[in-house]
């Protein structure tokens, strides 16, 4: 009774991986269980209701034009706007653009040593 079934690492593996697997699936059955018989979540209305008149989109807040600091090229700022506006904002949420002074970059190259 004290030994071992087998001693071949790889059964070992494949039992080890086998009840791993088992697991991962029972979990992801009972997360599907809880989602089906969830309590709290909302039950859809009955599409007999009157439909929801959606609601105007707010006019876009006007702003003031954002503060550019003297210094900054003319190119940099556009490059800037364009990434902004990549990212679906328009020019009218930027409120300022000023450069941050960070010395990482220059203590960086101090202390990095070739061996």
């Amino acid at each position: 009774m004290g030994h071992p079934v087998t001693t071949n690492p790889f059964i070992i593996m494949l039992i080890n991986m086998t009840v791993v697997f088992i697991v991962l699936v029972s979990l992801s059955f009972l997360i599907r269980l809880i989602h089906y018989v969830d309590p709290t979540a909302k039950k859809e209305e009955k599409a007999a209701e009157a439909p929801a008149v959606p609601a105007p989109a707010p006019a876009p807040a006007v702003s003031q034009a954002p503060i550019i600091e003297e210094g900054i090229p003319e190119e940099t700022i556009a490059v800037i706007f364009a990434a902004i506006a990549g990212y679906g904002y328009t020019t009218g949420q930027v409120h300022a653009i000023r450069p941050i002074y960070n010395k990482t970059w220059e203590h960086s190259g101090r202390y990095h040593q070739d061996f």
